[in-house]
């Protein structure tokens, strides 16, 4: 059996962005595939105008009914990572049971934490074990647990409407609920062959920083191992060739030449020791265990070397396709880049816009060339074909190029602070 994998963490402040930056991947982990980033997936549609993960959470507390101040130091998203063992996962995406595993996550977050606080769900297919990153606003309804605890207590002043919408992560995240979010997520998942842990166990999760910082440390030590038996080796074949001049010595030759049964009893008696005998035994097996190593060093070297090469292959043949196929891909680089970093669109936006479809969005978009930000509410972005340049794209927005765009926005913006454009410059009219 494999055992399931979920962790739970509160999200402080007014946006969760830096986990957003992860989980939409406008910043690529180290252990993330690239080639296969595009098979990522938002599992959960955003309402009409939420464009991003951040934006979801924003609309959820918006619209909940909470009538009570949200202070800024309060918790507006719960992050949860769903997955499990990874043998036991990889063998569901080969069956090709990979999407009703994902449904049936769905349908374990919505019957958990509600349907609409369930406001993002992304399967990440890109790191070495599927998982799915979900977002959850603790929404809750019915009096506060401090306070029904107050009433126990006979302290209780007064008395509050049960039905009072509030945001409330303590009363999501209790103990109880948390062994029970583990029950009931293993029993959603036993028919993929996944268990729960087992209670009270002592192991603990670690960070995948940890996991990279403990994998190095492995492999010092494996390195610092290698080196360690090529020394001993060397010292072996040192103390061999240490002996073979020992039988062949001065004292030997010598006794050679003063008589030939001397000599003869002199080299029995060394050749025929047991101490000698048994040293030189030794120093053949040490040295025949460190050939055999070195050999199963050398084929490791040597299936790690064909694997790069293979993988190096499947790359440029990939990459000759995307140039074959779609010529257009590189032209859109700088253009992704800049609706990436400058106009901070999410991977989602910047994926329909490379399929050169155009894509209405609402909200504050960032100028270069005025260094502000202009608003508009049904901004029509594409990437169009430059007329002039064959081969060459750009932004649009409304059919027109992003540039004079900004400019007839700019232009709305200096009339509407009443700043007439002169030949000398800007002038103020009063």
């Amino acid at each position: 059996m494999g055992y399931i994998s979920i962790q739970i963490n509160k999200a402080k402040g007014s946006a969760d962005t830096g986990a957003s930056d992860h989980i939409e991947r406008k910043t690529v982990p180290k252990n993330a595939d690239p080639t296969r980033t595009h098979l990522n997936r938002e599992l959960v549609k955003f309402p009409d105008g939420v464009t991003d993960r951040t934006e979801a959470i924003s609309h959820r507390i918006r619209t909940a009914g909470i009538r009570r101040k949200i202070t800024p130091d309060q918790v507006r998203a719960i992050r949860i990572v769903l997955s499990g063992t990874h043998e036991y996962l990889m063998r569901v995406q080969e069956e090709g049971r990979l999407d009703e595993w994902c449904a049936d996550n769905l349908q374990w977050l919505h019957r958990t934490f509600g349907q609409e606080n369930t406001v993002s769900a992304v399967l990440h297919m890109d790191e070495h074990t599927p998982h799915i990153h979900a977002t959850v606003v603790p929404i809750v309804t019915g009096e506060r647990r401090k306070a029904r605890k107050k009433q126990a207590d006979g302290k209780r002043q007064y008395r509050k409407k049960a039905d009072t919408v509030r945001l409330c992560a303590d009363d999501v995240l209790t103990r109880e609920k948390l062994v029970s979010y583990h029950d009931s997520y293993a029993e959603a998942m036993a028919k993929y062959g996944l268990q729960r842990g087992v209670r009270g166990s002592e192991a603990r999760h670690i960070t995948t920083a940890q996991y990279y910082r403990d994998l190095k440390r492995r492999t010092g030590e494996l390195e610092a191992n290698v080196q360690q038996l090529q020394t001993e080796q060397r010292q072996a074949e040192q103390q061999l060739d240490d002996v073979r001049k020992e039988i062949k010595s001065e004292k030997l030759e010598a006794a050679k030449t003063e008589a030939k049964a001397a000599l003869v009893a002199k080299v029995g008696s060394l050749l025929g020791g047991n101490k000698l005998k048994t040293e030189r035994e030794k120093l053949q097996q040490r040295i025949s265990a460190l050939e055999s190593h070195n050999g199963e060093l050398v084929r490791y070297i040597e299936i790690m070397e064909r694997e790069h090469k293979e993988e190096r292959t499947k790359f440029n043949e990939y990459m000759d396709k995307i140039q074959r196929y779609f010529p257009y891909v590189e032209k859109l680089l700088p253009l992704i880049d800049f609706c990436r970093n400058t106009l901070k669109f999410s991977e989602r936006v910047i994926q329909e816009l490379c399929k050169l479809k155009q894509v209405r969005l609402k909200g504050d978009f960032y100028s270069p060339e005025f260094n502000r930000k202009f608003r508009d509410e049904n901004a029509a972005f594409s990437f169009e074909e430059d007329k002039n340049r064959k081969g060459h794209y750009h932004i649009c927005v409304n059919d027109i190029p992003l540039v004079q765009w900004f400019r007839q926005k700019a232009y709305g913006w200096r009339n509407g602070l009443g700043i007439a454009s002169t030949k000398q410059g800007k002038e103020l009219k009063i």
